[in-house]
């Protein structure tokens, strides 16, 4: 679902199992936090690979600085947006004008007119159930 190699998903885990409170919710809240993912959720790339081909060519701004990297974790209160040069790609023009069909995170505020958002808290476990989520499996799996 998040198009991780299995190495990286192994060291999401090892950072979740350090994390205070239960293993699969931590590791589904760094999941969530990738530059990646939020982009997606936010409405700037119909998928999540989409979304991390516009980090990759540059044209997401995290606090006003270009990041190119689609596994960075946001934090509450970082600004993303897309560059002034990239808000005219016809495939982020089409995704934001759909926005409004797919639901979007409470932990997210878009700013549609400036082709902003903002992570105002952590993800909420509850809202990730699509497709249904099972992360205590692969919490077994991974601590064997």
């Amino acid at each position: 679902m998040y198009g991780l190699v299995e190495r990286q998903f192994q060291k999401y885990y090892v950072e979740a199992t350090h994390r205070r409170g239960r293993t699969g919710e931590a590791m589904l809240q760094i999941l969530e936090n990738r530059l990646d993912n939020v982009v997606h959720r936010l409405g700037f790339a119909f998928t999540r690979s989409q979304a991390r081909q516009l980090v990759r060519h540059n044209h997401v701004l995290v606090n006003g600085k270009r990041v190119n990297i689609p596994s960075v974790l946001v934090k509450v209160g970082d600004k993303i947006e897309m560059k002034t040069s990239s808000r005219e790609i016809k495939e982020v023009v089409a995704s934001l004008a759909a926005v409004d069909k797919r639901p979007m995170a409470s932990w997210l505020e878009l700013d549609k007119a400036n082709f902003a958002g903002t992570v105002k808290a952590e993800p909420v476990r509850e809202e990730l159930n699509e497709p249904p989520i099972r992360e205590q499996l692969v919490v077994e799996y991974y601590s064997r």
